[in-house]
């Protein structure tokens, strides 16, 4: 194990999940997977989902999915806007499509058409961030369009969903009345979603009131907190990042992982976790990093630079603070040169 190793546990991802999906009963869990699974793996990790009963799947986009969808028969839902080549492979997949724009609505409807397929979507309305979603008086003539292409086959409207802002309580309740008056709309105009999701992590821990009947939920999954939140209770980060000893000489201990393995320079201060307890990092380079000594420091020895089990960080989120970033930054950063190794 000469190179930075990213130590994944099986276990911890299997209670956390069981940690989440009691927490946020009776809304089921949507577990989110984008970049990667949050750096620690989609292959491994779909399946263990399953197997913790697990039954919707959040790739965020296409591409993910379609990795998802070949591990898994679980329902499966991508969100980002995509080009027709991509929407055929969904459809052909049986992705469920998030659907947050005109142009978009009608490139799913265009070829679900001609593909003789019906495409299972959840309507997008904004209720506040405006990072994308039909605004509040674009949604009755999406409904519309949207039951019409339902009608003739090609969709079935299975959800409506949004994201909040995340701002302030006040300004999230606002943006639950907006969100259910859209499906108010949308039931009145002869809808009927199957599935209703607003939240994301913090909000769907948080603020029971504000779930849906699906929440999606990634980061608290992995044990990966908010930036500045406080630890969440039964929830443990699943990997730990650590590295070799490669010298030890009087002006400190280099430690073989760096800024080319995707650690940020500007971490330098953070502690890390040593055979002679926690040290400050001094400098960090392209392929190394420099840590204060300490007493038997010796080649071969490993620095854990977070997670359980060593003095350093217990989460990544602790590092993102320092540097005023999230968690999930800090994993999702390490480059193929920290070998990932999946543990039980």
């Amino acid at each position: 194990m000469t190179d930075p190793v990213l130590e994944i546990s099986r276990s911890a991802f299997g209670r956390n999940i069981a940690a989440v999906r009691e927490r946020i009963a009776p809304s089921e869990l949507l577990l989110v997977m984008k970049d990667d699974a949050y750096g620690f793996g989609v292959e491994w990790a779909v399946p263990q989902a399953a197997q913790a009963g697990v039954a919707w799947f959040g790739g965020y986009d296409i591409a993910t999915a379609l990795r998802i969808r070949a591990l898994t028969d679980r329902r499966v839902y991508a969100w980002a806007t995509s080009g027709t080549a991509e929407i055929e492979a969904a459809l052909s997949a049986g992705i469920d499509l998030g659907i947050g724009s005109r142009a978009y609505l009608r490139d799913v409807i265009t070829t679900a058409a001609r593909m003789g397929r019906t495409a299972r979507v959840h309507l997008k309305i904004d209720t506040g961030l405006h990072r994308n979603g039909f605004r509040p008086e674009q949604w009755p003539d999406a409904v519309q369009e949207a039951l019409e292409a339902e009608r003739q086959g090609a969709l079935q409207v299975v959800g409506v969903w949004s994201h909040l802002a995340e701002a302030s309580d006040t300004e999230d309740d606002a943006a639950q009345r907006v969100f259910l008056d859209a499906v108010a709309q949308l039931r009145a105009a002869g809808g009927s979603p199957e599935v209703l999701h607003l939240t994301a992590s913090a909000a769907a821990w948080w603020r029971p009131e504000l779930r849906g009947s699906l929440s999606r939920i990634g980061a608290f999954c992995y044990g990966i907190r908010s930036a500045d939140g406080p630890a969440l209770d039964g929830l443990t980060l699943i990997g730990r990042l650590s590295a070799e000893v490669l010298s030890v000489d009087e002006g400190g201990v280099r430690v073989g992982i760096g800024a080319f393995h995707g650690l940020p320079s500007i971490l330098a201060g953070a502690g890390v976790g040593t055979p002679g307890g926690r040290r400050r990092i001094l400098s960090i380079a392209g392929a190394d990093m420099l840590v204060a000594a300490w007493d038997g420091a010796a080649e071969g020895q490993r620095v854990t630079v977070f997670g359980p089990g060593g003095d350093g960080e217990s989460d990544a989120t602790s590092l993102a603070e320092r540097i005023d970033t999230v968690g999930e930054e800090i994993i999702t950063r390490l480059t193929p040169a920290v070998r990932r190794v999946v543990c039980d």
